[in-house]
């Protein structure tokens, strides 16, 4: 139930007015005793003026009262106070997320900072040339707690300055040497950010103006009230705290799909100790669903930003704006460009919301982003966001994620026990293999799921007679049907004119085929497959390099002559582009005109430069994996990447041999047989 009752439109009466004038009285202790700015309060003060003085038949006064009831609710002031347990948040992502090290810690170095802020010291310099009063003032604000260095006179205080940092100087006005007013004027140039304090006997209306506008936090006459200085001092060192632990980074997490983006946003919500909100971005296409609508018609709404803050009642929930990736564009507006306010550390502090038309504060919240392609972002928005990656997984990672989180979770919801059901190693690997193919684990648990609900079902059949089910290689196939996937590059032959490419896409690493075969015609170069303009540059590239060596190949130079070369790549309803085809094309070629059959079980990715240089290619661990789930024997990489390759953990180049190249000539032999 809100302020004030819902409000309909009856006949003018008594009642109504009487009514009406008991909503606004009960609104107007709502707003008095709400904590919130003094420049909000303002506001909503003269907005509830306006309101006194019309007509409560009018549309126009039912939109001014559900606008004050949202300004009073919204959490001005409320911010949770997070865990700083170190041991509590690391036991959190260990236990609820397999793998992902670098992102559990770049979550620990947050909480990391957030903690070392917390427990910082707050110096203050005292100045005054009376012995007495900087002794007094020393020794009071030790007992508060803070470290207290003193000085006789602004000269002393500056050379202090500048050897050590103070987030607060309490200083006199009247001093020889150098005086308050030039002690404040130098002291902000050396430490912009230092607060300064004026205390002095001889205060004045101008002295004290004056002192404001060049810079001072605050005035304080002698003899100087004890509880007005704590208090003085301890609203300082809140809102300097406030500054320092309050501003969040905003971090994006890109990957392919099923890697566990949204499920680790939660858990550092539950790490940190705050509520945790989410929205969906996939298809927004009008931004006033992020920055709300004007107040200027019945109907009109805030934002989905301004109004999830206000659902969790807090002001710094970690909020997680999914699909980032996938905002449309159209006559109503860009909803990305929204994202350069609401994002920005430097402008979000002053978030302007069109239905609240006044500034509010998300510089405390923990923005997380998700998308699985980061190339769809602008470059602007791109330049505010840390993006964190997110690697497929590799088999071995697959099965222990299995065992220790996807089986206990699909047996417990289907209403089955622990221990009635027991998954062997190899029965595992078989859905893995077998029927999945995908970097994340969302398929994976769809499948695990397809057995757990066939088990229950047998389950209810055999009441009387269920003891335990282990389920083997056989019982997958018995349960989940055939298997749907086949790794037709490992277990086929050489082929004449066809590769294996590797390629990434936003689903992760993907296995390609290229074929290639001459016919008569009239010097054409036919491309098939839907391909974009970068991967038919490629391809046009890679034949421009076998024709100006065709010699070195021991290829007739006149090939082309009289014939077209038809380049295809299968899956022809898949868009496919990129710059990492190049070798594969030109390997395709070559063994298509020398006759020597191209090994099926060796992948290749790589640039192709029409002198032979291989350049290096993107998303290396992500073609891995790929070539892991396709059993591909031997992978074929630039030289440029070997940095790549030798960062990368054990599991993702297990049972495979990786040859690094710098040029097609070296490689010959490798991916081609001998001629048939």
């Amino acid at each position: 139930m809100g302020f004030f009752k819902k409000i309909e439109k009856v006949e003018k009466s008594e009642e109504p007015l009487e009514e009406s004038g008991s909503e606004l009285l009960e609104l107007r202790k709502a707003v008095e005793s709400a904590k919130v700015p003094e420049s909000v309060s303002a506001i909503a003060q003269k907005e509830l003026e306006r309101l006194e003085k019309m007509d409560p038949g009018l549309p126009e006064y039912v939109i001014g009262l559900n606008y004050l009831e949202f300004v009073v609710s919204l959490p001005w002031q409320n911010l949770s106070d997070d865990q700083l347990d170190f041991g509590h948040a690391e036991k959190i992502l260990e236990t609820q997320h397999h793998g992902l090290k670098h992102v559990k810690e770049r979550i620990l170095e947050y909480l990391a900072v957030r903690t070392l802020c917390s427990r910082r010291d707050f110096h203050i310099l005292v100045v005054d040339d009376e012995e007495i009063a900087r002794t007094n003032l020393e020794y009071v604000l030790k007992k508060e707690g803070y470290q207290v260095t003193a000085a006789a006179n602004g000269q002393d205080a500056l050379n202090a300055l500048q050897k050590g940092e103070f987030e607060l100087i309490l200083t006199d006005l009247k001093m020889e040497k150098m005086d308050g007013m030039q002690l404040l004027e130098a002291a902000k140039h050396v430490s912009p950010t230092t607060e300064i304090v004026m205390i002095t006997g001889y205060a004045t209306v101008s002295s004290a103006v004056d002192a404001l506008k060049k810079g001072a936090a605050h005035y304080l006459p002698k003899p100087i009230d004890l509880e007005e200085l704590r208090s003085t001092v301890g609203q300082i060192r809140e809102k300097k705290r406030s500054i320092q632990i309050t501003k969040s980074p905003i971090l994006c997490f890109s990957g392919p799909p099923g890697t566990g983006k949204t499920s680790i946003g939660r858990s550092i919500a539950e790490a940190l100790g705050r509520r945790f909100v989410r929205i969906s971005l996939a298809g927004l296409r009008d931004e006033a669903e992020l920055r709300g609508h004007r107040r200027t018609y019945v109907g009109s709404m805030p934002g989905r930003i301004i109004t999830e803050i206000r659902r969790v009642g807090i002001r710094n929930p970690v909020f997680m704006l999914d699909e980032i990736d996938k905002i449309g564009q159209d006559f109503r507006g860009d909803p990305a460009s929204v994202f350069l306010e609401i994002l920005d550390p430097e402008q979000n502090s002053r978030f302007m919301d069109h239905y609240l038309d006044m500034p509010f504060d998300l510089s405390s919240v923990l923005f997380i982003a998700t998308a699985n392609v980061m190339e769809r972002l602008p470059e602007p928005l791109l330049d505010r966001l840390e993006v964190i990656r997110f690697p497929g997984y590799t088999e071995e990672e697959k099965r222990q994620i299995s065992k220790e989180y996807l089986i206990p979770r699909q047996v417990r919801e289907h209403g089955l026990r622990h221990g009635e059901i027991e998954f062997t190693d190899g029965a595992v690997s078989r859905v893995i293999w077998d029927y999945t193919l995908e970097a994340g684990l969302r398929g994976l648990e769809r499948e695990i799921a397809t057995i757990c609900r066939k088990l229950a079902k047998i389950r209810l059949q055999t009441s009387g007679e269920w003891q335990k089910a282990v389920v083997d290689e056989q019982l997958v196939e018995r349960l989940l049907g055939p298997r749907k996937y086949t790794h037709e590059t490992a277990d086929g032959g050489a082929r004449l004119g066809v590769t294996t490419g590797l390629v990434w896409t936003e689903f992760g690493g993907e296995i390609i085929s290229v074929e290639a075969t001459l016919m008569k015609g009239s010097q054409q170069l036919i491309l098939t497959g839907s391909l974009g303009s970068v991967i038919r540059e490629s391809a046009q590239t890679a034949l421009s390099f076998v024709r100006s060596h065709a010699r070195d190949f021991a290829i007739d130079p006149d090939f082309f002559e009289g014939n077209d070369i038809h380049i295809h790549l299968p899956a022809g309803a898949v868009p496919k582009d990129g710059p990492s085809a190049g070798v594969t094309i030109a390997m395709a070629l070559i063994s298509l005109l020398t006759g020597r059959p191209a090994r099926r079980n060796v992948a290749l990715s790589g640039e192709l430069t029409l002198s032979g240089m291989i350049l290096p290619v993107s998303g290396i661990r992500e073609k891995l994996l790929a070539a892991q789930r396709a059993r591909v024997g031997r992978v074929i990489f630039p030289q440029g990447n070997k940095i790549d390759v030798d960062t990368l953990e054990e599991g993702a180049t297990k049972g495979m041999e990786i040859v690094l190249a710098s040029d097609v000539g070296s490689i010959l032999d490798v991916v081609l047989a001998g001629k048939e």
